[in-house]
């Protein structure tokens, strides 16, 4: 039986759905976008409230997903 809360349908996927419209449009993959979402980064602004290190440790943030946050973090 598996690990992952998403695989046993523990997790209501139609909560990220509505807010994750910003980390889907940057092309993040759908656990990088529920970790966000998870802690409440919702926006491009939000990010600066953690550090990149921070961010990286998040479940679900994976090396491409920090690349492209990078990007995103650096530009503003």
């Amino acid at each position: 039986m598996s690990k992952c809360t998403v695989t046993r349908g523990e997790v209501d996927l139609s909560k990220y759905e509505k807010v994750d419209g910003v980390w889907r449009e940057l092309g993040l993959a759908a656990p990088a976008r529920r970790a966000l979402v998870d802690h409440k980064i919702l926006k491009v602004s939000d990010l600066k409230k953690f550090s990149l290190e921070e961010i990286a440790d998040f479940h679900g943030i994976g090396p491409n997903a920090l690349k492209a946050l990078k990007r995103v973090y650096n530009s503003k």
